[in-house]
């Protein structure tokens, strides 16, 4: 089936799409500035919050920064006792990730901040408007993930 979708509509979807990102990032930026960790610490932590206790390589590759450079990040937020280091039960030479309760902590308190935000941006949105972007911004999502399987 062909799409019918014109050039000018891509561009204009594009656009606002990357503006929404900007804005989001932005926004994202100011709360952590309230918390001790950076935007890549925090990408991290929601990745293994998400997909449990990860290796070094497999963060890596979810966050999209070379082994040398996640190896890095994780070194700080050891330190900072957001994460530790535990070996595999199933296999000894295999190193995961653990988020530990800061590193939960923070991550809740900051996501909870950025819903507080957006609930606000949604303020003027009916319940069926609000219902309705969700349910696009999903069906966006699943389409983005077959393309990046092709």
């Amino acid at each position: 089936m062909e799409n019918d979708v014109s050039a000018a509509a891509i561009a204009d979807t594009e656009k606002r799409l990357r503006y929404i990102a900007g804005v989001i990032k932005q926004n994202g930026r100011k709360i952590l500035n309230n918390y001790p960790i950076t935007s890549p610490q925090f990408v991290a932590l929601q990745w293994l919050m998400e997909e449990g206790d990860l290796t070094i390589g497999e963060l890596s590759n979810k966050i999209s920064l070379a082994f040398s450079t996640t190896t890095d990040l994780v070194d700080r937020m050891e330190r900072n006792e957001l994460v530790e280091r535990v070996r595999d039960l199933n296999d000894r030479r295999v190193v995961r990730i653990h988020v530990l309760e800061r590193g939960n902590r923070i991550i809740h308190e900051v996501i909870r901040k950025r819903q507080d935000y957006l609930g606000k941006v949604l303020t003027n949105f009916s319940l069926e408007e609000t219902e309705m972007l969700n349910k696009l911004l999903t069906f966006l999502y699943k389409e983005m993930k077959l393309v990046n399987e092709k």
